[in-house]
């Protein structure tokens, strides 16, 4: 979960419905407290469509981990079947693929560790806004009823498009000011560059290594089929 998100619900659960009325100035606090409400909605709708991709790339990972494992056990009897036929060069080719799977799998076991924390994380966010949305709506149906118990000052003004008008400016105004107060900052971490003639006598590097290796497996099959053949 992006971090922006994560300290947009931190506020919304910890913020209190009194400080966010006192920080929008010239606003309604009904008008307020309505706007925190669904703001609450919305970071909860949000969260519940990351968790689905979370839950989504999990099952993905674990299908692909299941798969992976079940490759690099045929490949080991392929393995044994080039060594005992004398195709060196398929045994080669199959450990070199046998390499790159076993380059994967921890990287998708740590994925879907990594995956089932996170909706886990996520879960609990979902729970801490559904719980402070209840609050909300206690406090909301609070001042209602508290409004509501004292004498309307302003029962003699009729009604009119003028008020009308001015009702409709006086939220969006609210509303304005309440998208300034819980706006969130977001910053991109700059990236450099890598010296290129470096990273490519890397790669040859890396390139060599992983021959070397794959030669190192074959030679230890063959052994092993010796020794059990003797």
């Amino acid at each position: 979960m992006s971090e922006s998100l994560v300290s947009r619900v931190k506020r919304l659960v910890s913020g209190g419905v009194n400080s966010l009325v006192d920080a929008v100035e010239n606003a309604s606090p009904e008008t307020v407290m309505k706007e925190a409400i669904r703001e609450i909605d919305s970071a909860t709708d949000q969260i519940r469509d990351e968790l689905g991709t979370v839950v989504a790339n999990k099952h993905l990972a674990s299908k692909r981990l299941m798969a992976a494992n079940a490759r690099h056990e045929d490949l080991t009897e392929k393995i044994q079947l080039a060594v005992a036929e004398n195709r060196d060069d398929l045994a080669e080719a199959a450990i070199a693929r046998q390499f790159d799977l076993e380059a994967q799998i921890p990287v998708l076991e740590s994925a879907i560790k990594d995956a089932a924390a996170e909706a886990k994380e996520l879960e609990g966010y979902i729970a801490a806004l559904q719980a402070r949305r209840r609050e909300m709506d206690e406090e909301l149906a609070a001042f209602l009823a508290s409004r509501a118990s004292v004498s309307p000052g302003d029962a003699g003004n009729p009604p009119g498009a003028s008020a009308t008008a001015d009702a409709e400016r006086s939220a969006r105004k609210a509303e304005g000011a309440f998208n300034r107060v819980m706006r969130d900052a977001a910053g991109l971490p700059a990236t450099g560059r890598g010296d290129r003639e470096t990273a490519a006598k890397v790669a040859e590097l890396e390139r060599l290594a992983r021959e070397n290796r794959v030669r190192e497996r074959l030679a230890a099959i063959k052994a092993t089929q010796t020794q059990e053949a003797g």
